[in-house]
């Protein structure tokens, strides 16, 4: 499935939601992720991610569909980062 993640977190928590969204999608720009993902390891990513986040001051949303075919996306302006791979 195709997931894009999007978070907000206490500045504390900031770089392990960082460092653990990076294990797992690609970094498109600040908070934000997206890519690939089986439902495994995307069920992996949010419990991890519960660990880290206070509930009553943090937020998690994921927007999930069956494939990146059925997402349209537009960039204006800088792309922060490409999720195109060249082999």
């Amino acid at each position: 499935m195709y997931v894009i993640l999007v978070y907000d977190v206490g500045e504390k928590r900031v770089g392990k939601m960082l460092k653990l969204c990076r294990k797992y999608l690609n970094w498109i720009q600040n908070s934000v992720f997206e890519g690939e993902i089986t439902k495994v390891k995307l069920k992996e990513l949010t419990l991890l991610s519960k660990a880290i986040i206070d509930p009553d001051t943090d937020s998690i949303i994921i927007f999930a569909n069956r494939d990146e075919k059925w997402l349209d996306k537009t960039i204006i302006g800088k792309e922060r980062a490409s999720t195109d791979v060249f082999l």
